[in-house]
């Protein structure tokens, strides 16, 4: 500091007292004006403090009032204490800190994803891949990728809120270890192709039975493999051929099962017709073959009574079914051998000759 510096500080601190006695009177003359100033109306004083209390009233009316959705169920808890759970429609309780009230979604599917992370709500498959989650060693030490993922609801709110902290967070471990466990169990094969569906519903009967014994108000209703495939590109390539060619063979099977099924019932009636009309035609030459041997034992008989009359009259009956057109006449003379003839032609043709003899006459 100079002192030039040092002449002027000094000249400001003898000035300063100066300064204090006119900012002393300037608030002596406020005061006295502050004094003339009307004072406040009583009436308008007690609107002001009303104002404020109705205030408050009516937000504590409005916060006694809730409303729960058609998809939720509202806990209500007491002092800290859960008093009760409250189904859709308009609600009243006692104001906080009395009462409180939580509403949950009990009604409403929820997603927990597995392997990957997707951002669209339908769950479509165009997601990123979380590989820490999705890596898994098979029972034959094959490293695969599996995405998957859950779909639950809340069972029980009160569980659901105070069994546990993070009950989404327990579901998704417990969905985790489970998943590790089936596949640890499987061969690579069985993984990547044939055995989808079975370990599926592995999984979810594995995370029933854990969900049971942690008792967190929640409900497992699905698990759905999305994709599995080793996590290099040419494995994944070797994999997806060697699954292209079972589900080609699967499909060749099935068309053949449809032609079988189509064609099968076509063929055994087919085969129940034939042997119908075999039994018919078998049956109907049994009966013609007993017929035949009736008459031939019949005929025999007779035979062995008279053979020389039964021949002739055998060879007659022969001659007239091969030549039809021919007439037979028997010379009966010598008496005795008409009774084996067919009288009647003879007996026709000799009234055919008399009436014409007549008709000549």
């Amino acid at each position: 500091m100079n002192f030039r510096d040092f002449i002027a500080n000094l000249l400001n601190l003898i000035k300063k007292p100066n300064n204090f006695q006119n900012q002393d009177f300037q608030d002596f003359q406020d005061f006295q004006n502050y004094e003339k100033k009307p004072a406040v109306k009583p009436g308008k004083f007690k609107f002001l403090l009303i104002l404020p209390l109705l205030f408050i009233a009516v937000s504590v009316i409005m916060s006694c009032q809730y409303t729960v959705e058609e998809t939720e169920q509202a806990v209500v808890t007491t002092l800290g204490k859960v008093t009760s759970v409250e189904s859709a429609g308009l609600h009243f309780k006692l104001p906080y800190p009395i009462q409180g009230v939580t509403k949950v979604a009990v009604n409403k599917t929820q997603k927990l994803q597995m392997g990957y992370a997707s951002n669209n709500e339908d769950n479509s498959y165009s997601s990123t891949s979380l590989a820490d989650e999705a890596k898994m060693i098979t029972g034959d030490f094959n490293i695969v990728n599996i995405d998957f993922f859950i779909e639950w609801k809340i069972s029980d709110p009160v569980k659901f809120l105070y069994n546990s902290d993070e009950p989404s967070q327990i579901l998704k471990m417990i969905a985790q270890s489970s998943a590790r466990s089936i596949i640890g169990s499987k061969d690579v094969d069985g993984v990547l192709t044939t055995e989808k569906s079975i370990i599926q519903a592995e999984i979810k009967e594995k995370i029933v039975n854990k969900l049971e014994s942690y008792d967190l108000g929640v409900q497992l209703l699905d698990v759905k493999i999305q994709d599995s495939e080793p996590p290099t590109q040419e494995v994944i390539a070797a994999f997806k051929e060697v699954e292209t060619a079972k589900q080609e063979k699967e499909t060749r099977i099935n068309e053949a099962l449809a032609y079988k099924n189509k064609t099968l019932p076509a063929a055994e009636s087919k085969a129940d017709k034939l042997i119908r009309e075999a039994e018919s035609y078998k049956e109907s030459k049994i009966n013609e073959a007993k017929g035949a041997v009736a008459r031939f034992n019949s005929m025999y008989t007779e035979y062995a009574k008279n053979k020389d009359i039964t021949r002739t009259r055998m060879y007659l009956e022969t001659i007239e079914e091969i030549l039809p057109n021919v007439k037979v006449y028997i010379d009966s003379s010598e008496g005795g051998v008409q009774k084996l003839l067919p009288i009647e032609s003879f007996t026709t043709t000799s009234e055919n000759n008399g009436g014409e003899t007549d008709a000549g006459n």
